[in-house]
C-alpha cells in the first residue's frame, strides 16, 4: 500500500519529537554536572536512546520517500528536512558526548543558558513541524521559524561572550587547558542551536512553496 498523505506528517512531527526529548535530556545532563555523576551517565544514555529512535524515524522516512510516486509536500524538501533533524539530534549527541571528552567538571552559566535555549529552539521547532500539514497555520510556523533563528543569534552571543571571558584572566597551565576544553564544549552547545536554525530555514522554504 502506497503511505497517506498524513504519514509524512506523523514521522516529521514523532522525529522533531525525538529532538525535543533529546535536548530536555541534555538540558539536565547540563545541570546535573558537578552535582551527581549518577545522574549525567544515565542522561548521557537517555540521548542515546533518543539518538537511536530519531535514526530509525529517519530511516522510515527514507523508505516511505523511496516508495512514494507522490509526496505531499517537496520530495527533495522532506528529505532535506529529514536530515537536518537528524542532524540536531546528532548535535545533541556530541554534547553529552562532549562532557567526559573534555572532563568538563561542572555547569557554568553559559552552559546552563546555551542549554536552555536548545530546548526553546526546539520546542518551537516541534511547534512548527506539527503546524506545518495546515496550510492555515502557516502564519504561526513562519512566527515560530523567525524566532528559533533568534534564539540562535543570541545563543552565538552568549557563546562568544562566555569564550571572551575564558581567556580575560590569566591562569596557570590547568586553568589554561580548562579554559581550551570549554571553549569545545560551548562550540558543541551552539552546533545545536545552528542545526535548529538551519531546519527552520528548510520548514521557511516549504512553506514558500507551498503558499
Amino acid at each position: 500500500m502506497l503511505p497517506k498523505r498524513s504519514e509524512f506528517f506523523s514521522l516529521l512531527a514523532a522525529h522533531s519529537e525525538r529532538v525535543l526529548a533529546s535536548t530536555n535530556a541534555m538540558l539536565r545532563l547540563v545541570t546535573s554536572l558537578g552535582v551527581s555523576k549518577e545522574d549525567v551517565a544515565a542522561l548521557a544514555e537517555e540521548v542515546n536512546m533518543n539518538e537511536a529512535s530519531a535514526d530509525q524515524i529517519k530511516k522510515d522516512m527514507i523508505n516511505m520517500l523511496h516508495k512514494s510516486f507522490v509526496t505531499p509536500l517537496n520530495r527533495e524538501q522532506v528529505y532535506a528536512l529529514t536530515l537536518e533533524l537528524d542532524g540536531v539530534v546528532n548535535a545533541v549527541q556530541d554534547v553529552a558526548q562532549a562532557v567526559g571528552m573534555y572532563s568538563i567538571p561542572e555547569a557554568t552559566v553559559a552552559s546552563r543558558e546555551l542549554a536552555a535555549m536548545a530546548v526553546d529552539a526546539c520546542t518551537r521547532l516541534n511547534r512548527a513541524i506539527n503546524s506545518l500539514k495546515d496550510k492555515e497555520r502557516s502564519q504561526e510556523t513562519v512566527t515560530l521559524c523567525v524566532q528559533i533563528e533568534s534564539i540562535e543569534e543570541k545563543a552565538d552571543a552568549v557563546m562568544q561572550q562566555a569564550i571572551k571571558t575564558l581567556f580575560e584572566n590569566e591562569g596557570d597551565d590547568e586553568a589554561a587547558l580548562l579554559a581550551i576544553r570549554m571553549r569545545q564544549f560551548y562550540s558543541q552547545q551552539e552546533k545545536v542551536l545552528a542545526r535548529c536554525k538551519e531546519s527552520a530555514q528548510i520548514i521557511e522554504g516549504i512553506l514558500i512553496e507551498n503558499s
